[in-house]
């Protein structure tokens, strides 16, 4: 969608290179307007909006979980193994600028910026101690979870970063006295996109 400063926004079909950008009317494919990138004076004066909407698909990890406080036992942070699935809408605007020189030409800065907000799943571990189990397990070992929940995502180009909210499932017997059992957490995660 390019939006103009008017406030009115209508669909273009991107043309993209190193040297240039051309925007065409997706009805007949009729060139709009063009930008050579690498040259002043080719720039409109006035600001740009390019906004794009589309599915986003990554692979996450929670790279801290906090976990509030359950059964008067202090609250948690874990750095457990975990990944999962992430799948989203994502929201992206790309601001065209025209900055002028020292000479009085115009330069081309383009400013990008993203967020997205979906729903994850995905393998894990968990320490199965006797402060996760109240003392019902005396010995300490690392169990495989389910975990799922909500994330939101702020977008870079290599990498997002965000915050999720989710819940763990234990994949064995001891789901009944594992503390952690379906309590919801807080986390930081990150994640890498495979579209």
């Amino acid at each position: 969608q390019l939006k103009s400063k008017k406030g009115e926004s209508q669909k273009v079909y991107l043309e993209v290179t190193d040297e240039k950008i051309v925007a065409y009317a997706p009805q007949n494919l009729q060139e709009i307007w063009s930008i050579k990138l690498p040259q002043p004076d080719s720039m409109p004066r006035q600001q740009i909006v390019l906004k794009k909407q589309s599915l986003d698909v990554d692979i996450t990890s929670v790279v801290i979980k906090y976990r509030p406080s359950v059964h008067g036992l202090p609250a948690q942070l874990t750095t457990d193994f975990n990944i999962a699935l992430y799948a989203g809408w994502r929201h992206d605007a790309y601001r065209m600028r025209g900055k002028k020189d020292p000479l009085g030409k115009i330069q081309t800065k383009i400013n990008t910026f993203g967020y997205d907000f979906g729903v994850f799943a995905g393998p894990g571990t968990t320490l199965i101690s006797p402060f996760t189990t109240l003392q019902n397990r005396t010995d300490e070992y690392s169990a495989m979870i389910l975990q799922a929940g909500f994330a939101g995502f702020i977008e870079s180009k290599l990498a997002s970063f965000g915050l999720a909210v989710g819940y763990d499932y234990l994949m064995n017997p001891d789901r009944g006295v594992w503390i952690y059992q379906n309590k919801p957490w807080l986390g930081f995660v990150v994640g890498i996109a495979l579209n």
